[in-house]
């Protein structure tokens, strides 16, 4: 045991996120699934250590750490190596710019419980839902392609920060709703230097992913 533990679903973009961000600092944890199919969100051991009934949940320092900006944050304050935001101020308020984009604008309504809601109490079929999480995703895609037109390799120039480690869950969903990408070359090739690194790599839902 580590003395770290992550309460996360394979599949959720910010699980995705923390996985990625432990990985990246190099801190190994402990895994326990909380199945969002099965509801176990809503259980009262998870409301326990998330009063939101969300994942994930990070056990560190005595602390039951939620939401995955606020996750990062802390890992990022408390271990130094890879710096997920710049300390120069106009550097970090264009990487905060970007990776809110998508965790504050794309991800919030295209999450499950709203994809939920979409279905019952409102009545909308799968093809209606889909088309829906799709809309959300272009419309941020689009402004996030204009902010990588300067970028290096990453968001982050030589090496991967918050904004890329925001993205990568991202662009998984958006592949998985069959979203075509072409009109975002510049988001496809950050995507594809992030997922040539171990930590992205490894990180991965299918990595995760229950068996049967």
């Amino acid at each position: 045991m580590t003395g770290l533990t992550l309460f996360d679903y394979w599949r959720s973009s910010a699980s995705y996120r923390v996985r990625i961000a432990l990985n990246l600092k190099g801190v190994a944890y402990d895994r326990v699934d909380v199945s969002l199919i099965d509801g176990a969100q809503r259980a009262s051991e998870n409301l326990a250590r998330n009063p939101q009934g969300f994942v994930p949940t990070l056990e560190i320092d005595g602390l039951q750490l939620t939401q995955s900006l606020a996750i990062m944050d802390y890992l990022d304050a408390k271990f130094r190596a890879a710096p997920f935001v710049s300390k120069d101020p106009a550097r970090r308020a264009k990487t905060l710019a970007q990776a809110l984009t998508i965790a504050a604008d794309i991800h919030p309504i295209n999450n499950l419980r709203i994809l939920h809601y979409l279905k019952d109490p409102l009545g909308l079929d799968q093809a209606a839902r889909d088309d829906w999480y799709r809309h959300w995703v272009a419309e941020g895609f689009r402004a996030l392609e204009v902010m990588a037109q300067d970028a290096g390799d990453f968001f982050g120039g030589a090496h991967p920060d918050l904004a890329d480690i925001c993205l990568v869950p991202q662009m998984y969903n958006a592949r998985r709703l069959a979203m075509a990408l072409d009109a975002y070359p510049a988001l496809v090739r950050i995507d594809a230097a992030c997922q040539a690194l171990p930590a992205f790599a490894d990180a991965h839902p299918d990595r995760f992913a229950p068996v049967g």
